[in-house]
């Protein structure tokens, strides 16, 4: 009885252990890391677009191949404080130029999730925001599901360009 005990725990413990292992991403379509193109946001009411952070908005997204991930998005035009410590206002206009978030990644057909575990929002911390992606040459597209937009608060859905860093 006690090896059939033994055995089950054994069985029991393996399996969790199994389903705790992250899935290997050294071959992740979107390895890499990718330079920010443009960002573009469609209002779901009003089906308005709009470039969220300006024409030309810098950034980067990165996949590594242990499923981490990073996103840092800069507004085109952010401006620097007068000072190296920011004054108040100049330091909401700063945030307001940003978003940033980091954590693990999963994939599976077209979507991509992002579990993250550190966020410019710490309302986004240790949430996943799920994206639609595909990769045309070295150009990856990323589509957000429709959600709220952590800019403005309004339900969007958001098309990200990014090309590839070599």
């Amino acid at each position: 009885m006690r090896s059939i005990v033994l055995a089950c725990a054994l069985v029991i413990c393996g399996a969790a252990a199994n389903a705790q292992q992250p899935q290997s991403c050294a071959k992740a379509p979107q390895l890499g890391t990718w330079a920010l193109q443009s960002w573009v946001t469609e209002d779901l009411e009003t089906h308005q677009k709009k470039e969220t952070f300006g024409a030309h908005p810098t950034g980067y997204l990165a996949y590594g191949p242990d499923c981490r991930m990073y996103a840092i998005l800069i507004k085109d035009g952010r401006k620097s404080p007068a000072a190296l410590v920011p004054t108040d206002p100049e330091k909401i206009d700063l945030f307001n130029g940003l978003v940033s978030y980091a954590g693990v990644y999963t994939y599976e057909g077209d979507k991509v999730s992002h579990h993250i575990d550190s966020s410019w929002n710490q309302a986004w911390t240790g949430t996943t925001q799920v994206r639609e992606f595909r990769i045309e040459g070295m150009t990856l597209h990323i589509k957000t599901l429709p959600s709220k937009s952590p800019v403005d608060g309004r339900m969007v859905v958001s098309n990200l360009v990014w090309t590839k860093v070599q």
